[in-house]
């Protein structure tokens, strides 16, 4: 709900709880003023108008200080007659705070109290619920926790093998291992290049020496030519 109120010779737009600096009033900080011209008013759909003032309608404000407002100048001169006139004033203000709109017997402020328990006791309720649901999930996480315990401690709880029996098996396992590396036999070294060069030449030499010698012919003896 809100309202249009006149004074001072000026309107505002007012709220519960707004704060605005209006024209000086003659009222102490503290006390409680009623700004019974009020233009309209509006609640959600419904506005009232007045003609010019609405029936039934007031608005109660708190004033909080009394003060004055920025200082404004004004300065006057006239041309060719060297007159010049400057002057400073500060406009005496009244801050008020909006505390309650009222028509027909229905109130703002009443309203807007009435959601705020509505909303408090909304959020109570939720943080109520999420309450109990984290102590739920405790509970639960406690009946897991148990639960998980209990196979390490029955595994906890089996008798321990015999010493003589760990130390045959620390005997297999080592008489194992003996047998694996004295069957490993350490890989060959893989021949470099000038080795195969030199073997290749070795051979060649060598097929060489065991070719045959090459056979000649033997020479036939010449004969005498037999005189005729």
């Amino acid at each position: 709900m809100y309202a249009v109120i006149e004074t001072g010779g000026k309107q505002y737009r007012v709220e519960v709880g707004t704060e605005l600096d209006v024209e000086l009033l003659h009222a102490e900080p503290g006390k409680t003023v009623t700004l019974d011209r009020v233009l309209l008013v509006a609640d959600g759909d419904d506005a009232s108008i007045g003609r010019p003032l609405v029936d039934g309608a007031a608005v109660s404000a708190k004033v909080v200080r009394q003060g004055r407002g920025e200082k404004v100048i004004a300065f006057k001169y006239g041309p060719k007659t060297r007159r010049r006139v400057k002057k400073g004033h500060r406009q005496e203000l009244t801050t008020l705070r909006i505390s309650d709109i009222t028509l027909n017997g229905k109130s703002a402020a009443k309203t807007a109290a009435k959601a705020a328990t509505e909303a408090k006791t909304e959020r109570q309720r939720v943080e109520e619920a999420a309450a109990a649901q984290a102590a739920k999930d405790a509970e639960l996480a406690a009946k897991l926790a148990a639960s998980a315990k209990a196979p390490a401690r029955k595994a906890e709880a089996k008798p321990k093998a015999a010493p003589k029996a760990k130390a045959a098996a620390t005997a297999k396992t080592e008489t194992k291992t003996e047998t694996r590396t004295e069957t490993k036999a350490p890989p060959a070294k893989k021949p470099s290049t000038r080795a195969k060069a030199a073997d290749a030449k070795a051979t060649d030499a060598e097929a060489a020496t065991d070719k045959p010698a090459p056979k000649t012919r033997a020479a036939k003896p010449r004969t005498a030519k037999k005189d005729e």
